[in-house]
């Protein structure tokens, strides 16, 4: 036995010694003997409303009604079973396990040697699939009546056929039909965190679409993060999360905001979904209602979806139809970096010159007549020298 010992709904199984990853909250452990499955541990002891969630979330099938591609994945990684010691205190709980190669954080298609290492062929046309599943999940979530809360890039996985799944969904909010508790979600990752979440809020479909935003701009832009860069009044090195609460993207107001070197131009997004972004980034950092809802994101990019071209000069390069020229190869030029691609070839160099006469290709070529006459001349002094040599 190499781990601990836990039962799963009176089962019990061992877990392995190291967790696949922890965190502050709690650590996921493997199965022994079952690669499908992993429980996750709270590190402290959690307390009976955290019990009580967990329990009303096993009476629950979000998401049950939808029809799904036999080749997709389960969408949330929901709880499947209680976890709790051999004595039948409560510790955690288990769900499918949702890990690498076949499931890659959505932060791993954020750089381009991840990409290239976890998805090779992913281009911007992926990313814009991606971009459409997110926020399909998004919206089809809010009709269930469940709100993410920890929404961020770490807490989604994604396939290679561009298919999403929700991890942690242990920190969803929602209220238990059957009795009308809310359970409200208490965690939050600042990076994506509105203005009203940061300040202690509660977590709202709101503060998701905030969050929504913030992932589909650096899906569409391979990474970057629309609250990057430091304000030029700034008298210190800001983060994303200053930038955030105040209101300072290079997106909406570039003249403000000392922006990182490589950073996409945002004309990159099609118009529709770059009005979208100014809407998100500018008059609703602080104001609610004035962020677009997932849904506006979802008739956005399922436009784009339809118009998206194919450069025909390097491989991996899509892009919206509103540009005149393929932006990646522009940018390729200007910088040396393929933003979708890895590092050509080295050219082979030169090979060396001939230092030995071809072969020739013809028995009537010059070059053959005058090996035959070299033999002969060859031969013919080789029988006089014969012959002058027997008469004397």
């Amino acid at each position: 036995m190499s781990g601990r010992v836990v039962h799963l709904d009176g089962k019990p199984v061992v877990l392995a010694e190291q967790p696949l990853k922890g965190g502050g909250q709690a650590a996921v452990f493997p199965v022994e003997g079952d690669h499908g499955t992993v429980v996750k541990l709270y590190r402290d002891p959690p307390g009976p409303d955290q019990e009580r969630r967990l329990a009303r979330m096993l009476t629950m099938s979000p998401l049950a009604a939808r029809p799904t591609d036999r080749s997709q994945p389960p969408e949330l990684a929901w709880p499947t079973a209680m976890a709790r010691s051999p004595e039948g205190a409560f510790l955690g709980y288990a769900m499918h396990r949702f890990g690498e190669p076949e499931h890659v954080q959505l932060v791993g298609l954020f750089t381009r040697a991840q990409r290239l290492r976890l998805f090779p062929q992913a281009d911007w046309r992926f990313l814009v699939g991606v971009s459409w599943n997110l926020a399909f999940m998004t919206a089809r979530m809010h009709h269930d009546h469940l709100v993410i809360g920890d929404f961020s890039s770490s807490n989604v996985v994604v396939d290679a056929n561009g298919f999403v799944t929700f991890l942690d969904c242990d920190s969803i909010a929602f209220t238990d039909p059957v009795t009308g508790e809310p359970f409200p979600c208490l965690m939050h990752t600042t990076d994506y965190s509105a203005p009203e979440r940061q300040a202690g809020g509660p977590a709202t479909r709101s503060s998701d679409d905030f969050a929504l935003a913030v992932l589909v701009y650096q899906l569409l832009t391979a990474g970057n993060h629309p609250f990057g860069g430091v304000p030029h009044e700034s008298t210190s090195e800001s983060t994303v999360k200053d930038n955030i609460a105040a209101s300072c993207s290079y997106v909406v107001r570039p003249e403000q905001v000392v922006i990182p070197r490589g950073t996409i131009d945002p004309s990159v997004l099609p118009p529709d979904l770059l009005t979208l972004s100014r809407a998100a980034f500018g008059p609703g950092v602080h104001a609610p209602a004035a962020r677009p809802p997932a849904e506006a994101w979802l008739r956005a990019l399922d436009r784009q979806r339809a118009q998206i071209r194919v450069c025909q000069a390097r491989p991996l390069h899509a892009y919206g139809a509103h540009l005149p020229d393929c932006p990646w190869c522009v940018r390729a030029v200007h910088t040396g970096h393929d933003v979708f691609n890895g590092p050509r070839p080295v050219p082979l160099p030169p090979p060396p010159p001939v230092l030995a006469q071809e072969v020739p290709t013809g028995t009537g070529s010059g070059a053959l007549k005058v090996v035959y006459l070299l033999i002969a001349l060859v031969l013919f002094i080789v029988i006089v020298a014969i012959a002058l040599e027997s008469g004397g």
